[in-house]
């Protein structure tokens, strides 16, 4: 007959095993856990690569895709035109320019010798390329030939049927191009454009305020605020002052100008 002692030791030795054995059971469910934990985010990590690397291409696609820009229309019709002073009178070109997000460009350019630009005339409907946070004055610059960079000072202003419109010329020069700007918000519209003829400021202001008066719509294009806008600067169109300003615009066209207004 074993004796209690005996026994007592047995079932301490028999507790401390299953201690121990459940220790050991439990150090390997954590370890199993921790394990498949680890290669789990491995396999999720692995994934997400792989899913990255497969979308590298479409991504270096964009970036390498052309943005939309501006293309020659050819087959539209010219939508303005400036009213003549007499038949002499002759334009260089008139350029339509379109975008795939809805703006549209009507650029008149007229030419002196050696095809030099001396005027420039450009109606800017505006769609969804138009970018608010770019300033007028940057394309102005570029109209006139000009780096974007070019600064720009305001020359006054000039009312005219469509209301005061700003003049600019750039910064430090005494003679040179006057730019003109007036943007409308109703409908999205920009005038802009430039003159280089006339030998002094006010010839140069006559000039341009004379060509913005003869500025005519020949179709809105089923725009009604166009029309409006057109309709309303009518009633308030100026005649020229040709003896005050004797800018080729005004009086009777060069020979060398081409093409029909």
């Amino acid at each position: 007959m074993q004796s209690p002692e005996a026994s007592t030791a047995a079932i301490s030795t028999r507790t401390s095993l299953h201690l121990a054995l459940a220790a050991f059971a439990d150090e390997v469910v954590g370890t199993l856990a921790r394990l498949i934990a680890y290669v789990g985010a491995l396999a999720l990590f692995a994934i997400l690569g792989l899913a990255a690397l497969g979308q590298l291409p479409d991504l270096r696609d964009d970036e390498l895709a052309p943005k939309p820009s501006w293309s020659v229309a050819d087959r539209s019709q010219p939508a303005f035109a400036l009213s003549r002073l007499d038949s002499s009178e002759k334009t260089a070109s008139y350029t339509i320019l379109r975008h795939p997000e809805g703006g549209r460009r009507d650029v008149m350019r007229w030419t002196g010798a050696a095809d030099k630009v001396l005027a420039e005339l450009e109606i800017y409907r505006q769609g969804g390329e138009f970018d608010v946070t770019r300033p007028a004055t940057m394309d102005l610059a570029v109209q006139m030939g000009l780096t974007a960079a070019t600064t720009l000072e305001q020359a006054g202003l000039i009312e005219t049927k469509f209301g005061p419109v700003a003049l600019f010329r750039p910064t430090g020069a005494a003679q040179s191009c006057l730019g003109y700007l007036k943007r409308s918000e109703e409908p999205a519209l920009q005038i802009s454009g430039f003159s280089c003829q006339g030998d002094t400021l006010p010839a140069q202001r006559a000039a341009i305020a004379c060509t913005l008066n003869r500025l005519t719509l020949l179709t809105s294009g089923n725009e009604p605020k166009l029309a409006g806008l057109f309709a309303q600067a009518e009633l308030k169109r100026r005649a020229c002052d040709l003896q005050g300003s004797p800018d080729w615009l005004l009086g009777a066209a060069n020979a060398q100008l081409r093409g029909a207004l």
